[in-house]
Protein backbone atom coordinates (compact mmCIF):
# COMPACT_ATOMS: atom_id res chain seq x y z
CA UNK A 1 0.00 0.00 0.00
CA UNK A 2 2.78 2.46 0.77
CA UNK A 3 6.34 3.07 -0.31
CA UNK A 4 9.40 2.61 1.88
CA UNK A 5 12.04 5.01 0.71
CA UNK A 6 11.53 8.73 1.14
CA UNK A 7 15.22 9.62 1.15
CA UNK A 8 18.05 8.73 -1.20
CA UNK A 9 20.56 6.34 0.42
CA UNK A 10 24.23 6.51 -0.43
CA UNK A 11 25.93 3.58 -2.21
CA UNK A 12 27.04 1.80 0.98
CA UNK A 13 23.60 2.13 2.51
CA UNK A 14 22.01 0.86 -0.69
CA UNK A 15 24.31 -2.17 -0.77
CA UNK A 16 23.54 -2.98 2.86
CA UNK A 17 19.86 -2.45 2.18
CA UNK A 18 19.95 -4.85 -0.75
CA UNK A 19 21.62 -7.52 1.38
CA UNK A 20 19.05 -7.05 4.12
CA UNK A 21 16.24 -7.18 1.61
CA UNK A 22 17.49 -10.55 0.38
CA UNK A 23 17.63 -11.94 3.92
CA UNK A 24 14.14 -10.61 4.62
CA UNK A 25 12.78 -12.30 1.52
CA UNK A 26 14.29 -15.56 2.72
CA UNK A 27 12.53 -15.16 6.09
CA UNK A 28 9.24 -14.04 4.58
CA UNK A 29 9.12 -16.97 2.16
CA UNK A 30 8.87 -19.42 5.09
CA UNK A 31 6.01 -17.72 7.00
CA UNK A 32 2.36 -18.85 7.28
CA UNK A 33 0.01 -16.94 4.97
CA UNK A 34 -3.44 -15.56 5.74
CA UNK A 35 -6.32 -13.80 3.99
CA UNK A 36 -5.39 -10.20 3.22
CA UNK A 37 -8.91 -8.72 3.08
CA UNK A 38 -9.02 -8.60 -0.71
CA UNK A 39 -5.50 -7.37 -1.38
CA UNK A 40 -3.40 -9.41 -3.83
CA UNK A 41 -0.56 -10.28 -1.46
CA UNK A 42 -1.34 -12.46 1.58
CA UNK A 43 -0.83 -11.40 5.17
CA UNK A 44 2.16 -13.09 6.78
CA UNK A 45 2.29 -14.38 10.35
CA UNK A 46 5.47 -13.47 12.21
CA UNK A 47 5.90 -14.14 15.93
CA UNK A 48 2.15 -14.42 16.41
CA UNK A 49 1.11 -11.29 14.53
CA UNK A 50 -0.12 -10.78 10.97
CA UNK A 51 1.53 -8.26 8.64
CA UNK A 52 1.57 -7.23 5.01
CA UNK A 53 4.93 -7.99 3.39
CA UNK A 54 5.76 -4.28 3.06
CA UNK A 55 5.19 -3.52 6.72
CA UNK A 56 6.87 -6.74 7.84
CA UNK A 57 9.99 -5.90 5.87
CA UNK A 58 9.99 -2.50 7.56
CA UNK A 59 9.65 -4.12 11.00
CA UNK A 60 12.48 -6.58 10.37
CA UNK A 61 14.69 -3.82 9.04
CA UNK A 62 13.92 -1.52 11.97
CA UNK A 63 14.77 -4.31 14.40
CA UNK A 64 18.19 -4.64 12.79
CA UNK A 65 19.03 -1.06 11.92
CA UNK A 66 16.94 1.53 13.75
CA UNK A 67 18.83 3.29 16.54
CA UNK A 68 16.61 5.04 19.03
CA UNK A 69 17.77 8.13 20.91
CA UNK A 70 17.18 8.41 24.67
CA UNK A 71 14.87 11.40 24.19
CA UNK A 72 12.70 9.65 21.61
CA UNK A 73 8.95 9.51 22.15
CA UNK A 74 7.35 6.55 20.39
CA UNK A 75 3.62 6.73 19.61
CA UNK A 76 2.27 3.18 19.36
CA UNK A 77 -1.08 1.84 18.22
CA UNK A 78 -2.82 -0.82 16.22
CA UNK A 79 -4.18 0.59 12.94
CA UNK A 80 -7.29 2.81 13.08
CA UNK A 81 -7.42 3.30 16.84
CA UNK A 82 -6.75 7.04 17.01
CA UNK A 83 -3.24 7.17 15.55
CA UNK A 84 -3.78 10.33 13.48
CA UNK A 85 -5.31 12.18 16.44
CA UNK A 86 -2.56 11.09 18.86
CA UNK A 87 0.11 12.18 16.39
CA UNK A 88 -1.41 15.64 16.00
CA UNK A 89 -1.94 16.18 19.74
CA UNK A 90 1.58 15.04 20.63
CA UNK A 91 3.23 17.04 17.85
CA UNK A 92 1.31 20.20 18.73
CA UNK A 93 2.14 19.77 22.41
CA UNK A 94 5.87 19.18 21.96
CA UNK A 95 6.31 22.00 19.40
CA UNK A 96 4.10 24.59 21.08
CA UNK A 97 7.03 26.91 21.90
CA UNK A 98 8.08 26.93 18.24
CA UNK A 99 4.60 27.22 16.71
CA UNK A 100 1.14 28.21 17.78
CA UNK A 101 -2.34 27.36 16.56
CA UNK A 102 -1.92 29.66 13.55
CA UNK A 103 1.63 28.71 12.46
CA UNK A 104 1.81 24.97 13.18
CA UNK A 105 2.94 22.70 10.32
CA UNK A 106 -0.21 20.69 11.13
CA UNK A 107 -2.14 23.36 9.25
CA UNK A 108 -0.29 22.65 5.99
CA UNK A 109 0.87 19.04 6.40
CA UNK A 110 -1.10 15.98 7.44
CA UNK A 111 -0.21 14.42 10.83
CA UNK A 112 1.43 11.37 9.21
CA UNK A 113 3.85 13.68 7.41
CA UNK A 114 4.99 15.56 10.52
CA UNK A 115 5.25 12.41 12.69
CA UNK A 116 6.82 9.65 10.55
CA UNK A 117 6.25 5.92 10.88
CA UNK A 118 9.29 4.03 12.09
CA UNK A 119 8.75 0.95 9.93
CA UNK A 120 8.16 2.99 6.77
CA UNK A 121 10.21 6.16 7.08
CA UNK A 122 13.12 5.26 9.34
CA UNK A 123 13.44 1.49 9.22
CA UNK A 124 16.35 1.47 6.80
CA UNK A 125 18.46 4.60 7.00
CA UNK A 126 17.75 6.25 10.33
CA UNK A 127 20.82 8.48 9.90
CA UNK A 128 18.51 10.67 7.82
CA UNK A 129 16.28 11.42 10.80
CA UNK A 130 15.46 14.97 11.77
CA UNK A 131 16.22 14.84 15.49
CA UNK A 132 14.88 18.27 16.36
CA UNK A 133 11.42 16.78 17.00
CA UNK A 134 12.02 13.36 18.60
CA UNK A 135 8.59 11.88 17.93
CA UNK A 136 8.07 8.72 15.89
CA UNK A 137 5.08 6.42 15.46
CA UNK A 138 4.67 2.71 14.88
CA UNK A 139 2.04 0.02 14.62
CA UNK A 140 4.51 -2.63 15.81
CA UNK A 141 3.51 -4.90 18.71
CA UNK A 142 5.47 -4.21 21.90
CA UNK A 143 7.41 -7.45 21.47
CA UNK A 144 8.58 -6.34 18.01
CA UNK A 145 9.95 -2.92 18.97
CA UNK A 146 13.65 -2.41 18.18
CA UNK A 147 15.87 -3.31 21.12
CA UNK A 148 17.26 0.23 21.37
CA UNK A 149 13.78 1.63 22.12
CA UNK A 150 13.55 -0.56 25.23
CA UNK A 151 17.24 -0.31 26.20
CA UNK A 152 17.19 3.50 26.15
CA UNK A 153 13.94 3.61 28.09
CA UNK A 154 12.23 5.72 25.44
CA UNK A 155 8.86 7.13 26.45
CA UNK A 156 6.06 5.15 24.79
CA UNK A 157 2.49 6.39 24.38
CA UNK A 158 -0.06 3.75 23.38
CA UNK A 159 -3.64 4.35 22.31
CA UNK A 160 -6.34 1.68 21.94
CA UNK A 161 -10.03 1.67 21.14
CA UNK A 162 -13.20 -0.40 21.42
CA UNK A 163 -12.59 -3.36 19.05
CA UNK A 164 -15.99 -2.80 17.41
CA UNK A 165 -15.09 0.73 16.34
CA UNK A 166 -11.54 -0.36 15.49
CA UNK A 167 -12.82 -3.05 13.14
CA UNK A 168 -15.33 -0.79 11.40
CA UNK A 169 -12.77 1.99 10.97
CA UNK A 170 -10.16 -0.42 9.58
CA UNK A 171 -12.62 -2.06 7.20
CA UNK A 172 -13.93 1.23 5.79
CA UNK A 173 -10.42 2.67 5.48
CA UNK A 174 -9.20 -0.32 3.47
CA UNK A 175 -12.38 -0.34 1.38
CA UNK A 176 -11.86 3.29 0.40
CA UNK A 177 -8.29 2.53 -0.57
CA UNK A 178 -9.40 -0.44 -2.67
CA UNK A 179 -11.98 1.70 -4.47
CA UNK A 180 -9.38 4.40 -5.14
CA UNK A 181 -7.19 1.74 -6.77
CA UNK A 182 -10.10 0.31 -8.80
CA UNK A 183 -9.92 -2.90 -6.78
CA UNK A 184 -12.92 -4.97 -5.73
CA UNK A 185 -13.78 -4.20 -2.12
CA UNK A 186 -13.72 -7.00 0.44
CA UNK A 187 -17.02 -8.21 1.88
CA UNK A 188 -17.84 -6.83 5.36
CA UNK A 189 -18.93 -10.22 6.73
CA UNK A 190 -15.75 -11.90 5.51
CA UNK A 191 -13.60 -9.12 6.95
CA UNK A 192 -15.44 -9.43 10.26
CA UNK A 193 -14.73 -13.16 10.37
CA UNK A 194 -11.05 -12.54 9.67
CA UNK A 195 -10.87 -9.87 12.38
CA UNK A 196 -12.52 -12.18 14.94
CA UNK A 197 -9.91 -14.82 14.11
CA UNK A 198 -7.14 -12.26 14.58
CA UNK A 199 -6.19 -12.21 10.90
CA UNK A 200 -5.80 -8.52 10.15
CA UNK A 201 -2.85 -6.19 9.67
CA UNK A 202 -0.90 -6.10 12.98
CA UNK A 203 -3.50 -8.43 14.52
CA UNK A 204 -4.75 -10.17 16.56
CA UNK A 205 -5.98 -6.84 17.88
CA UNK A 206 -6.44 -8.06 21.46
CA UNK A 207 -2.91 -9.45 21.63
CA UNK A 208 -1.55 -6.13 20.41
CA UNK A 209 -3.41 -4.24 23.12
CA UNK A 210 -2.52 -6.72 25.87
CA UNK A 211 1.21 -6.56 25.17
CA UNK A 212 1.27 -2.80 25.73
CA UNK A 213 -1.16 -3.00 28.67
CA UNK A 214 1.04 -5.54 30.46
CA UNK A 215 4.17 -3.53 29.73
CA UNK A 216 2.50 -0.34 31.01
CA UNK A 217 1.74 -2.04 34.33
CA UNK A 218 5.38 -3.10 34.62
CA UNK A 219 6.81 0.26 33.50
CA UNK A 220 4.24 2.99 34.23
CA UNK A 221 6.95 5.66 34.11
CA UNK A 222 7.86 4.66 30.55
CA UNK A 223 4.52 3.71 28.98
CA UNK A 224 1.39 5.84 28.97
CA UNK A 225 -1.64 3.70 28.11
CA UNK A 226 -4.57 5.64 26.65
CA UNK A 227 -8.10 4.76 25.61
CA UNK A 228 -9.68 6.60 22.69
CA UNK A 229 -13.06 6.80 24.40
CA UNK A 230 -11.67 8.35 27.59
CA UNK A 231 -9.65 10.86 25.59
CA UNK A 232 -12.77 11.81 23.65
CA UNK A 233 -14.66 12.43 26.90
CA UNK A 234 -12.06 14.82 28.38
CA UNK A 235 -9.43 15.65 25.77
CA UNK A 236 -7.97 18.63 27.65
CA UNK A 237 -7.27 16.51 30.73
CA UNK A 238 -5.51 13.86 28.66
CA UNK A 239 -3.45 16.41 26.73
CA UNK A 240 -2.26 17.73 30.09
CA UNK A 241 -1.37 14.18 31.16
CA UNK A 242 0.36 13.59 27.84
CA UNK A 243 2.42 16.76 28.20
CA UNK A 244 3.44 15.79 31.73
CA UNK A 245 4.39 12.27 30.66
CA UNK A 246 6.56 13.29 27.72
CA UNK A 247 8.42 15.81 29.87
CA UNK A 248 6.98 19.13 28.72
CA UNK A 249 4.17 19.96 31.15
CA UNK A 250 2.12 23.10 30.69
CA UNK A 251 3.19 25.99 32.90
CA UNK A 252 0.66 27.82 35.04
CA UNK A 253 0.98 30.75 32.64
CA UNK A 254 0.18 28.47 29.68
CA UNK A 255 -2.80 27.08 31.57
CA UNK A 256 -4.08 30.61 32.21
CA UNK A 257 -3.67 31.50 28.53
CA UNK A 258 -5.66 28.41 27.53
CA UNK A 259 -2.81 26.78 25.59
CA UNK A 260 -4.08 23.19 26.22
CA UNK A 261 -7.54 24.22 24.98
CA UNK A 262 -6.04 25.79 21.83
CA UNK A 263 -4.10 22.60 21.07
CA UNK A 264 -7.20 20.47 21.52
CA UNK A 265 -9.21 22.77 19.25
CA UNK A 266 -6.52 22.84 16.56
CA UNK A 267 -6.21 19.04 16.62
CA UNK A 268 -9.94 18.37 16.74
CA UNK A 269 -11.47 16.18 14.06
CA UNK A 270 -13.63 19.08 12.92
CA UNK A 271 -10.63 21.35 12.38
CA UNK A 272 -8.16 18.87 10.91
CA UNK A 273 -10.67 17.23 8.55
CA UNK A 274 -11.60 20.61 7.07
CA UNK A 275 -8.04 21.72 6.32
CA UNK A 276 -7.23 21.87 2.62
CA UNK A 277 -4.23 19.53 3.02
CA UNK A 278 -6.40 16.85 4.61
CA UNK A 279 -9.18 17.14 2.05
CA UNK A 280 -6.92 16.80 -0.98
CA UNK A 281 -3.70 15.12 -2.00
CA UNK A 282 -2.19 11.82 -1.01
CA UNK A 283 -0.01 10.55 1.81
CA UNK A 284 3.14 9.35 0.02
CA UNK A 285 3.47 9.20 -3.74
CA UNK A 286 0.76 6.93 -5.11
CA UNK A 287 -0.43 6.17 -1.60
CA UNK A 288 -3.57 6.72 0.41
CA UNK A 289 -5.69 9.84 -0.09
CA UNK A 290 -5.34 12.19 2.89
CA UNK A 291 -9.10 12.47 3.26
CA UNK A 292 -9.35 8.73 3.99
CA UNK A 293 -7.67 9.32 7.36
CA UNK A 294 -10.56 11.55 8.43
CA UNK A 295 -13.87 9.70 8.34
CA UNK A 296 -15.92 10.48 11.48
CA UNK A 297 -13.81 10.18 14.61
CA UNK A 298 -16.94 9.23 16.55
CA UNK A 299 -17.22 6.83 19.47
CA UNK A 300 -19.86 4.15 18.85
CA UNK A 301 -20.18 4.49 15.08
CA UNK A 302 -19.98 0.69 14.92
CA UNK A 303 -23.73 0.66 15.58
CA UNK A 304 -24.26 1.85 12.00
CA UNK A 305 -22.36 -1.11 10.56
CA UNK A 306 -22.53 -4.16 12.83
CA UNK A 307 -25.57 -6.26 13.62
CA UNK A 308 -26.37 -6.87 17.31
CA UNK A 309 -25.10 -10.44 16.82
CA UNK A 310 -21.79 -9.24 15.42
CA UNK A 311 -21.36 -6.75 18.25
CA UNK A 312 -22.16 -9.41 20.85
CA UNK A 313 -19.61 -11.76 19.31
CA UNK A 314 -16.85 -9.15 19.41
CA UNK A 315 -17.75 -8.23 22.98
CA UNK A 316 -17.55 -11.89 23.99
CA UNK A 317 -14.15 -12.34 22.34
CA UNK A 318 -12.91 -9.17 24.02
CA UNK A 319 -14.10 -10.33 27.42
CA UNK A 320 -12.42 -13.72 26.97
CA UNK A 321 -9.17 -12.28 25.65
CA UNK A 322 -8.84 -9.66 28.39
CA UNK A 323 -10.01 -11.91 31.23
CA UNK A 324 -7.78 -11.56 34.25
CA UNK A 325 -5.76 -8.66 32.81
CA UNK A 326 -7.57 -5.89 34.64
CA UNK A 327 -8.20 -4.15 31.32
CA UNK A 328 -11.61 -3.39 29.85
CA UNK A 329 -12.36 -2.05 26.37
Amino acid sequence: MESFFDSQPNSTEKENGDLLSKSFQDIISTLPEGNSWGFPDPLLQYHGFWHSSVFLQGILSAQQQFQAQPADIILCSAPKTGTTWLKSLTYATITRTSYDDSTSPLLSKMPHDVVPFMELDHAHFSTHRHLGIPVLATHMPYSALPKSVIDYGCKIVYICRDPKDSFVSLYLFLSKYQKSQNMQTFNLDEAFEQFCQGVCCYGPYWDHVLEFWTASLEHPDKILFLKYEEMSDDTILYVQRLAEFIGCPFSSEEEEKGVPEKIVKMCSFENLSNLEVNKNGKHRVGGTENAHYFRKGKVGDWENWLTPEMAARLDQITMQKLSGSGLTL
